[in-house]
């Protein structure tokens, strides 16, 4: 019988990868907290109508890419493809609007589309969103794409290109919806399948089509922006200006409509230099639609959402993750040097030191080189003769400096020691 692998589209995060995982979440949670985001956890697995409705049905999330099956009291479940959906659905469950003023709300968590696997690109990926509910006033719209920002470039990511566009209001889109259909219908023959079939369920699609054929066929098609109302059109202007004010440079992309049904006015996506075709890695805009199409009072709403895994890849490109390398490696052998070796671990993980105790039991040349593979800063060495009189020996890895010193004091001198480890990890 054969070894069982992960399933296609999915993949481990293993512990030599996590690191960065965990810088991002780190760091997002510092920024969101001190601009008063609340986190919200919501299932994995929804009613797969609140996708149908949240979503639309002419999308390609709920047309091609959903994981949904019958449950067994005969419930129509989907494994969630993205986060405002339940979000939405749980801030109108749970009253949330009857709390007063703004709800500024994120999540973090896995998302399930069936695609095409790639790199950057799975089956099972992450997300990090937030969600503001309660505001239409365009701040809001400018603060979530700031906040957006700040979470990128304190990440350390480099040559990044915020691309925005206004897809207005609902009557704006009929204009243009009945603009771009007899724009197109001369040429339905010479477009992709795909977008021959959005011609009459969804067309504003066919302007993300990634077809070269369609794509030039679209060099020349109305843009959205010229088919805003006014008031449309000044709220754009609006955002454009603040952006500018907070120092956030914009290419305004007139082709920007993103994948959901439910976006209005403000929509925007954050891409990289770095990832090819998977460009794309914070994307978003403003809803104000979506909290009363699913049972809710109207509500203003906007948000984005972030790909955990192209984040990860960038920063593997860039080799920005702080350093988890440990501060001591223990080595030890012998009844009474084990249990000194132990003791010792603890208190120096208790005073906040990184350590890895050697448990392998076996010749201190064994645990010697474990300890030059570790990355520590040191070595600390408990034989026979340290037992007894109770001191350690340590061992500096990258100098090769060795000393003995009592247990007690290394223990009674910790901002000595921290030093020592700053300027060896250094």
């Amino acid at each position: 019988m054969g070894s069982i692998q992960a399933t296609r589209g999915t993949r481990d995060i293993l512990p030599d990868e996590i690191g960065y995982w965990q810088r991002i979440e780190a760091i997002a949670r510092d920024i969101l907290a001190r601009s008063a985001y609340q986190e919200i956890r919501t299932p994995i697995f929804e009613q797969t109508d609140l996708f149908e409705r949240g979503i639309g049905e002419a999308t390609d999330v709920v047309g091609k890419e959903m994981y949904t099956f019958t449950d067994r009291g005969d419930r129509s479940i989907t494994l969630r493809p993205e986060g405002t959906a339940g979000v939405v659905r749980s801030y109108i469950e749970h009253g949330m609007h009857a709390l007063g003023g703004v709800q500024r709300l994120w999540y973090t968590g896995a998302m399930f589309r069936y695609e095409r696997p790639q790199a950057g690109r799975q089956r099972q990926f992450h997300q990090l969103g937030v969600e503001v509910l309660g505001s239409g006033d365009v701040r809001a719209d400018a603060e979530v794409i700031a906040i957006a920002s700040d979470i990128l470039q304190s990440i350390g990511l480099k040559d990044l290109t915020l691309q925005l566009n206004s897809i207005g209001d609902a009557d704006d889109r009929q204009r243009y919806r009945a603009a771009l259909v007899d724009f197109l219908t001369p040429f339905k023959d010479k477009l992709d399948p795909d977008s021959q079939t959005r011609l009459t369920r969804n067309p504003l699609r066919i302007l993300d089509s990634k077809d070269q054929n369609t794509q030039a066929i679209l060099e020349n098609a109305p843009s959205i922006l010229d088919h805003l109302s006014p008031e449309s059109q000044t709220r754009f202007e609006k955002v454009r200006s603040l952006l500018q004010d907070l120092g956030i440079s914009c290419n305004i992309n007139s082709r920007l409509v993103r994948g959901l049904d439910y976006y209005t006015h403000t929509v925007f996506e954050i891409q990289s230099d770095h990832l090819g075709a998977q460009a794309t890695v914070c994307a978003g805009g403003r809803y104000d639609g979506l909290v009363s199409q699913l049972g809710g009072a109207e509500t203003p709403a906007v948000g984005w959402a972030m790909g955990l895994e192209r984040l990860v890849i960038l920063l593997q490109q860039l080799d920005q993750t702080k350093s988890s390398a440990i501060d001591f490696y223990v080595v030890s052998r012998g009844e009474k040097p084990e249990a000194h070796a132990l003791k010792l671990t603890q208190s120096l993980r208790r005073e906040g030191f990184k350590v890895e105790l050697d448990l392998s039991g076996s010749a201190f040349g064994k645990q010697f080189k474990r300890a030059d593979r570790s990355g520590a800063a040191a070595c600390l060495i408990l034989g026979d003769s340290e037992a007894e009189t109770e001191t350690v020996q340590i061992k500096w890895l990258k100098s090769g400096e060795q000393s003995a010193i009592a247990q007690a004091d290394l223990l009674n001198n910790l901002d000595e020691l921290r030093q020592q480890i700053s300027e060896a990890k250094a």
